[in-house]
């Protein structure tokens, strides 16, 4: 294991072969398993397993009782709620080793995933998108974009700072609070300005 400034408390496994970033904190009954790497200041909360070969970025916050599977990649500031599911295989059965079918997942960016929500392998959550609590997940999901239910439905689109954004005519909207533009073009969303 790679020696940085990180915090863990006494209850946590750390396995050997794992990369942990500085200013990281990892809390109670935690287990972190041989090669996986945790970015720069990451919060990982109460009965969190990240599993061998998942990648997070830095500033990831990850809520207590959540598994992060094989084939899970994070990038920087993406937000895991409490209880929040990652699946790694489309058809598990207890008697057939599918450890080769292990599908990847890839959150982008700033990302939130609420609590109780599952995404099933193989389907990407693009930048700033938010998942509302309890959501299933079972296709990837554009940057920015809104979902709620089972399975998830696209509600609208949210801003870098998770507020809902309403488009005028020419397809402009301006979060309350950063009030950073945005344009919808092509059902597809991007920051301008």
């Amino acid at each position: 294991m790679e020696a940085k400034n990180y915090k863990a408390h006494e209850t946590a496994v750390i396995d050997e072969g794992c990369i942990i970033g500085e200013d990281t904190s990892i809390w109670h009954f935690s287990h972190i398993m041989p090669n996986s790497k945790i970015g720069e200041k990451c919060n990982i909360g109460q009965n969190v397993v990240i599993s061998s070969g998942v990648t997070l970025g830095k500033n990831v916050k990850v809520q207590n009782n959540v598994s992060i599977y094989t084939g899970v990649i994070c990038d920087d500031d993406v937000f895991l709620g409490p209880s929040m599911v990652f699946t790694n295989v489309i058809n598990p059965r207890s008697a057939i080793n599918r450890k080769d079918q292990y599908a990847k997942t890839h959150v982008g960016k700033g990302a939130s995933i609420g609590a109780n929500a599952t995404i099933v392998c193989g389907n990407d959550i693009g930048e700033y998108a938010f998942i509302g609590a309890g959501a299933v997940v079972t296709k990837t999901i554009p940057a920015f974009a809104l979902v709620v239910g089972n399975p998830a439905k696209q509600l609208g689109w949210v801003s870098e700072y998770g507020h809902r954004l309403e488009f005028n005519a020419e397809g402009i909207a301006v979060c309350t609070e950063s009030k950073q533009e945005y344009k919808l073009e092509s059902n597809a969303v991007k920051r301008i300005k």
